[in-house]
């Protein structure tokens, strides 16, 4: 399997798309499907509900391997831009010996002995081999979640605190809680979207096998569905990332698929090369896994082209559709005024040779379009003898130049929805005038007649959902990317910190509802931190700029440090050690109120009375000095202060980054350019300085830094110039979590109102 590096995504080539493992449902090769999950492009899987083969990895080329660990090995090995089996021969020996380690150790002996090794080699590593996950880590973890004995792993910290710490960290990577999902072994920790989903649409089938007629909280029965038979479908069109409204629909179709025992289709809408890429695909298919999202059969629209075109000459020589070359702009004013093209009685003999000029991409034919004829005068425009097929000369990204013409999704989608044997479309209700002309065309070739169920978009306050729009951002660098966090795609999103679980929550809690209301983002990100809060480590970081040193007399001369929970009301989430010494580092806003003589509580230290307060002439405070004050009462003091010891080796340098909305108006109107209201500034960065452990984390972790908030690690730490970036999380509040300052106002980045740049 052979690959291409694309800036920093890795493209698998079509040898590896047409890979397939296949397994059976009760011996899942959990190594293997965890080497997959974290391939940016993946090869299709196969589950086999019953049967005593191993699993199976065939290649292109025919070649087969069998056996998890060498399936995982091979499928590492030929990703080498991945790092799984290491950077070099060095790292891969060592990456060996660990896997060796974790074979043979089934017995509850042999594992803890493991268990205290490993915990003894993560005292100074993040990660078994290297400097990021490996082939080594996901064996262990693997055995961890196949073994009995690793069951309450997580709860012995203060036994192997390492080794827990690594393990709470691969415990909050999504795409491994989805293997476990996948592999029926999810036992510790929030479930993931999918085992929620599963969870929620089991019960309630349950109840509609029993004779119950609701589908829970906001959910109301399917028209005409019958439990076993219901068949629905996702066809995201691959021209963009997929964003949140997407993200509804998806589970929306997941939901009602399993809920009704059936089948949910995913099929990629790839019938305009101009605006499809491959990049997509992969993309779509690497954020529905993130979701926990699963489907039963993939295809494309593309898979049927030649289908379409029969259905089209079909149309043709049945007088339902002719071929025209009215200009696009006199075509709409037509269209708009009721007035039939010249062309719309041609003969059928006219029709057909003008199609096969439009097949072969002569000039004239290339002047050309398919129509339906259906009413030029009907009330409802989208009747109008809409466009079914158009020429275009650029690259299909699946069939190259092999076709000229395309369908287009009014006349492909119907078709296709028949053939595939949907039950239910659901679809959003923006398109409700389109419904007669999908039934139009399904009546027109007599085929079968699926249901249309609507249900409204997803929309909310300064954000657009607009795939050109959002493109626009991307192609004009208002926006790093696609996973820009200031954009509403499902990347974006989850890189500024929303949990898949409190997404699925908001989602179901709002159910197929057709009343389209403007949403506010506070609820989202009020869930999201129930989900956050419990599992999130807390630490300490103060602003660099104008931090004040505090001189403490009293305090030992010499550094020391002490052991806490990370977590005040969670011992499963570990220990930190803290640093103290006789200097500690002070937030700037923290040391303008403070007053002379005032005794405040240093937060896990103890009580300090501030002697002395030394400003410069503009105001600031440039030191302070005070006398430790252990045996004072933590309860009867004003001020419970963050701080850092001023100890500069041990100190993490951090990056904070806060991010406003980028469209400053609530609600754009269909007349507003959009351009007009983006917001002068969005992302604001703070440079500070934080505990010890923030050198340790690792990308994707969620933790709290107190009395600032919660944020999620964008990059790692990797030099003094590249330090660690932590990306602020919302927290549904309008007001910040105390005192300190922040850049972006909390009221307009959570209600939605307009924000001038600051």
């Amino acid at each position: 399997i052979n690959g291409r590096v694309h800036g920093d995504r890795f493209e698998l080539n079509a040898s590896c798309r047409m890979a397939m493992l296949v397994y059976q449902q009760k011996k899942a090769p959990v190594l293997s499907l965890a080497v997959i999950a974290l391939l940016p492009a993946k090869p299709k899987v196969t589950v086999v509900p019953e049967g005593d083969a191993p699993a199976q990895l065939t290649l292109q080329s025919g070649e087969v391997f069998t056996n998890d660990l060498n399936i995982a090995r091979y499928l590492a090995a030929e990703n080498p831009a991945t790092h799984l089996y290491g950077e070099d021969a060095v790292s891969a020996a060592q990456i060996n010996q660990w896997i060796d380690a974790c074979r043979g150790v089934e017995e509850k002996p042999a594992f803890e002995a493991l268990c205290a090794q490993l915990n003894e080699h993560l005292t100074y590593r993040t990660f078994l081999v290297g400097y990021q996950i490996s082939l080594a880590d996901l064996a262990f973890w693997a055995l961890l979640n196949q073994n009995p004995a690793g069951a309450n792993l997580n709860k012995q910290a203060q036994r192997y605190p390492n080794l827990v710490r690594w393990v709470l960290y691969m415990e909050s990577i999504r795409e491994l809680k989805a293997v476990l999902a996948q592999a029926g072994l999810l036992r510790r920790g929030p479930p993931t979207a999918a085992a929620n989903t599963n969870a929620a649409a089991n019960k309630e089938a349950g109840a509609a096998k029993g004779g119950a007629a609701s589908s829970g909280p906001n959910f109301e029965k399917l028209p005409n569905a019958v439990m076993g038979q219901v068949v629905t479908r996702f066809p995201p069109e691959p021209s963009g990332y997929l964003h949140i409204g997407h993200a509804k629909a998806a589970m929306l179709n997941h939901y009602y698929a399993r809920h009704y025992q059936g089948k949910m289709l995913l099929r990629f809408d790839d019938t305009n090369p101009s605006k499809e890429k491959e990049e997509y695909v992969d993309n779509i298919l690497a954020d529905l896994g993130k979701l926990g999202i699963t489907w039963d059969q993939l295809s494309y629209t593309s898979d049927y082209f030649p289908e379409f075109e029969k259905y089209c000459v079909q149309m043709i020589k049945e007088g339902k559709a002719y071929v025209d070359d009215t200009p696009v702009d006199k075509m709409r004013e037509e269209r708009m005024k009721g007035i039939e093209s010249v062309h719309r009685n041609a003969s059928v003999e006219q029709n057909l040779l003008l199609w096969e000029e439009m097949k072969n991409a002569t000039p004239k034919g290339l002047t050309c379009c398919v129509r339906g004829k259906v009413d030029m005068q009907a009330n409802n425009k989208c009747m109008r003898d809409p466009v079914f097929y158009r020429c275009n000369l650029i690259p299909h990204h699946r069939t190259g130049t092999k076709y000229k013409i395309y369908p287009t999704y009014d006349f492909a989608c119907p078709i296709i929805d028949s053939l595939e044997g949907v039950t239910h479309a659901l679809r959003t209700n923006e398109y409700a005038d389109r419904i007669a002309q999908y039934y139009w065309v399904v009546d027109a070739l007599r085929l079968r007649k699926p249901f249309i169920y609507e249900f409204s978009r997803l929309c909310f306050v300064n954000t657009l959902l607009s795939k050109r729009k959002l493109q626009w951002f991307v192609d004009s660098g208002n926006v790093e990317s696609w996973a820009d966090p200031r954009f509403p795609t499902v990347q974006g999103v989850l890189r500024r910190g929303l949990q898949v679980e409190a997404l699925l929550e908001f989602i179901l809690a709002q159910g197929p509802s057709k009343a389209t209301n403007l949403m506010e983002w506070d609820k989202l990100w009020a869930m999201n931190k129930k989900v956050i809060d419990p599992i999130a480590p807390r630490y300490s970081a103060i602003a660099k700029d104008g931090a004040v040193p505090l001189h403490i007399e009293g305090a030992p001369v010499e550094p020391f440090h002490k052991v806490h929970p990370a977590h005040p009301k969670n011992e499963a989430v570990g220990i930190k050690v803290q640093q103290y010494s006789n200097v500690v580092l002070l937030e700037q806003d923290d040391a303008k109120m403070i007053e002379d003589n005032e005794e405040l509580t240093l937060m896990r230290w103890g009580n300090c009375i501030i002697t002395r307060i030394t400003k410069d002439e503009h105001g600031t405070v440039t030191r302070l000095d005070g006398r430790l004050h252990l045996e004072g009462d933590f309860k009867t003091t004003k001020k419970k202060l963050t701080w850092v010891a001023n100890l500069p080796e041990m100190l993490s340098p951090v990056r904070l980054v806060e991010y406003d909305h980028l469209i400053s108006k609530k609600k754009l109107e269909e007349e507003d350019d959009f351009a007009q209201f983006i917001t002068p500034q969005s992302k604001f960065e703070t440079e500070a300085l934080g505990d010890a452990y923030l050198k340790n984390l690792q990308k994707g972790q969620v933790i709290q830094l107190e009395r600032r908030g919660y944020y999620i690690v964008d990059s790692v730490y990797r030099s003094p110039e590249h330090p660690v970036t932590l990306i602020f999380i919302p927290d549904g509040k309008t007001s910040a979590m105390s005192t300190l300052s922040t850049k972006v106002d909390r009221l307009a980045s959570t209600k939605g109102t307009a924000a001038p740049a600051k």
